[in-house]
């Protein structure tokens, strides 16, 4: 780990080109700790890699990395936090719809003692401005009911920008293979492991420009499976990954 960094943002990225660039301008702005941040795109041949080299040349905390775990975003997420080189990590979106205003917050949170740090659009005042109606009322439904009845820590489980000890995330790995349903799994396993989860509110814009890569049929079921774990008794780390195996390896 490098000695002051207090933050590694990761940004999985897909096809973005230009238009990460906004989104750059505003994290560097917002955030005023000391961070990298590291955009990871699946092939160096993706439109976004030599836009990130660009802007490195004038901006020395921002870093390309290319996945070769697997293709999509959770390989690139997994990717992204494996390297990170600081002790909390804030995973956060290419297209501009997290508010990077909250980052400092987050981190800050961790640094207290939380294991994960969730950025709410579903607690008072947090909004979702914009996006599919089913996909919100799914996302919020899973949300307050994971809240209500597990007392989750979060009432945003299933949004991705979030702040985690990196040592936590190490400690319960990561089994999500396919989306962006990592927020929710990790989530999960901080509950089951009765570790404290916390949030703040933020506003999410829908993007603006470009296509959204989230696949909602695709990816329920996994997300399903997530929800329905972070329902049950208190366990130990070693009994999560038992657990979580079992999910992915019935």
């Amino acid at each position: 780990m490098t000695e002051g960094l207090r933050a590694s943002i990761v940004i999985p990225a897909y096809n973005e080109g230009e238009d990460i660039v906004a989104g750059l301008d505003r994290i560097f702005e917002a955030v005023h700790l000391d961070a990298e941040v590291l955009v990871v795109v699946d092939a160096a041949s993706d439109t976004t890699a030599p836009v990130v080299h660009r802007y490195a040349e004038k901006e020395p905390r921002l870093k390309l990395l290319v996945n070769d775990y697997g293709r999509g975003p959770a390989y690139a997420i997994r990717y992204g936090i494996d390297h990170a080189a600081s002790e909390t990590v804030v995973v956060t979106m290419a297209d501009g719809c997290d508010d990077p205003r909250q980052i400092d917050d987050l981190v800050r949170l961790v640094e207290r003692g939380v294991v994960v740090a969730a950025a709410s659009r579903y607690m008072p005042g947090g909004q979702q401005v914009g996006g599919p109606r089913l996909k919100t009322f799914l996302s919020k439904t899973a949300g307050l009911t994971l809240q209500a009845f597990t007392n989750a820590g979060t009432r945003d489980a299933t949004n991705s920008f979030k702040a985690y000890s990196a040592a936590f995330v190490r400690e319960v790995g990561i089994h999500s293979k396919d989306g962006f349903e990592i927020g929710l799994e990790l989530t999960a396993k901080a509950r089951r492991l009765r570790l404290p989860v916390a949030e703040i509110p933020t506003i999410w814009l829908d993007r603006t420009f470009g296509e959204s890569n989230f696949k909602l049929a695709k990816w329920i079921p996994k997300y399903l499976r997530w929800y329905r774990f972070a329902f049950g008794p208190q366990v130990d780390p070693a009994q999560v990954r038992a657990l979580a195996d079992k999910l992915h390896n019935p």
